[in-house]
This record gives C-alpha cells, structure tokens and sequence, in this order.
C-alpha cells in the first residue's frame, strides 16, 4: 500500500482521486471506447478549452489524460517502487476545465502491488503494459478515430510526458531512488518491447530526440509533431518545444 505520505503527493501533485470524489464532468473510461460518447465529450470539450475543432480537443484533452496517468502510476513505479494497476474498467476521466485551466483529476479505483525478490522485471512489464497498451492505446485509438486527429500526435504527446517526468519531476531523489528511476527510464527507452504500448514501435524511443537549444538560450527537445496547443490558446502561445519555434529560429 502507499504510505500516507505518498498517497499525498499523488493527490496533490498529480491529482489522483478516489471514484467517489469524481467531478459532474467526468465519464466512466470505457465508454470514451464508444464513438458516439467520444464525440460527444470531444464536442463538448471544444468551448471549453477554445479548440477550434475536434482534433485539436482530442490532442489537448490527451495531454491531460497522459500527465494524469503517466504521472500517477510511473512515479510510483520508479520513486515509491510500488504499482498502481490503472484500468479504464476502474476509472473514470475527467474533463473539468475552469478559468482557462485543466482542473481535471484522476479518479480510480485503484490497487497498489509489488514484486517478489529477483521479479521486478517482470512485475514493471505489467505495470507498463497495463498503462499503455491497456488503459491509453485504446483511448488513443478511439480518439484518433473519432477526431481525425494521426495517432502518431496523440503518443508524442504522451512521450513528452514521460520524457518531463523523468528529466524534470523526479529530480532531488536519494541515490537508491535516482538509480532505480534513471533504469527504469533507459528500460522504458531502449529495451521495452513495442507489445506493451500495443504498437508496432516504441513511442518513447520513437519519439526521443537529442536536446537543442531554442531562441531562448534554453536547451529543449523539439517534438516531431505539432500538438497544436497554440491554436487553442489567446493570445497565441506556444509549448516550448514546439516545432514550430525550431522552424521559425531557422
């Protein structure tokens, strides 16, 4: 089980919920599998957040959904070392949005496992696999589906994800913490089998590439895709590895 303390930093920093505390705003995770919900939610996530149309919702409303999930269960995975068996059976996702801000949490009914000795391996491949190819791929695909909106958008957006949670949230870690997150990390990078996220490829190595520098003197990862976040905002903003910005230095 999370220790108090643990179970707190989830709660405040990645907005882990119990079902039923959920907000009016919110659907059970299955049914999201549904085209006519999707389109439903997609279509009502539009005014809310200034989406033009569907496949801008489906890309921002995605990005929200993978900080919430890989953020939840991946800290747990490589900082508290214990796992957080995320379903969409057990979940419901949220889509409150409030003074131009995601105020959506992640509400689950969730159970927390660990490992024998000598089968961590083992125990992080279902972890992962749970995570991507059992609770995000479908979604990615239904969404991607309903909206128009490539598939290949909706995985960047959950690898930048990633790469910022590792390369930036678990920072300040003691060395048995920092060594099991930076294997973890390279694992997930560079060994975990494409099966796991439900691809034929690897989004996180796919989508890894080496850090520039950006007109701001700051080193940072250029996406490959666009996840058009500036045509939601106003005035126009930018993320900060947008490959517009890398486009527009040249």
């Amino acid at each position: 089980m999370l220790t108090s303390e643990e179970h707190t930093y989830l709660q405040t920093v990645f907005r882990l919920r119990a079902l039923f505390e959920a907000d009016a705003r919110s659907v059970p995770g299955e049914t999201m599998l549904d085209a006519q919900t999707c389109h439903n939610i997609l279509h009502r996530i539009m005014p809310l957040i200034g989406a033009p149309d569907l496949p801008i919702a489906a890309s921002l409303l995605a990005k929200r959904i993978a900080f919430l999930a890989t953020g939840n269960v991946l800290y747990a995975l490589s900082v508290f070392d214990k796992g957080l068996s995320l379903s969409l059976s057990t979940a419901r996702l949220e889509y409150a949005h409030d003074n131009g801000l995601w105020t959506s949490s992640l509400p689950v009914d969730i159970t927390t496992t660990g490992y024998l000795p000598g089968k961590r391996d083992a125990w992080r491949e279902a972890i992962v696999g749970a995570l991507f190819k059992e609770f995000l791929a479908p979604l990615w695909q239904s969404m991607a589906k309903i909206s128009g909106l490539p598939a290949q958008i909706l995985w960047e957006n959950t690898a930048v994800r990633v790469y910022s949670l590792y390369q930036g949230r678990m920072e300040s870690l003691d060395i048995h913490q920092d060594h099991r997150q930076q294997e973890d990390f390279r694992w997930l990078l560079e060994q975990a089998d494409p099966a796991l996220f439900g691809l034929p490829w690897n989004p996180l190595k796919r989508f890894y590439r080496p850090l520039q520098m950006n007109a701001a003197g700051k080193k940072v990862r250029f996406r490959r895709t666009c996840c058009f976040y500036y045509k939601a905002s106003k005035p126009i903003e930018y993320c900060q590895n947008c490959p517009l910005l890398k486009q527009e230095k040249r």
